[in-house]
């Protein structure tokens, strides 16, 4: 692995803090710099990468899938709902996930 070297200016108390969560690690400053860059650009990554997939997602498609995951099956021991529960959802929604759908 080819490694450079790359001057970083640090604000003090940041600089001064990351020495001593890379002591309490156990790890080399500059182990805890690399790592730290290298989740930045992974959770970029599959920020990006969700964001993608979603706009090329379709989204009724998905909620006709959804709709018949688990149709015809009666809930099992241990699938009933906490005592006390009650539904968050808009009153709106709550109309919408009652109407009928049609069998294809």
């Amino acid at each position: 692995m080819r490694t450079s070297n790359f001057a970083l200016r640090l604000q003090p108390t940041l600089l001064e803090a990351a020495r001593n969560l890379a002591e309490s690690e156990g790890v080399a400053l500059n182990q805890l710099i690399n790592v730290a860059v290298a989740q930045m650009i992974a959770a970029h990554n599959a920020s990006n990468y969700i964001a993608i997939r979603a706009r090329r997602a379709n989204l009724p498609r998905a909620l006709e899938i959804l709709k018949k995951a688990g149709a015809g099956n009666p809930p099992m021991p241990g699938d009933e709902l906490p005592e006390g529960w009650t539904d968050q959802r808009p009153e709106s929604q709550l109309k919408q996930s009652q109407r009928p759908t049609r069998n294809k």
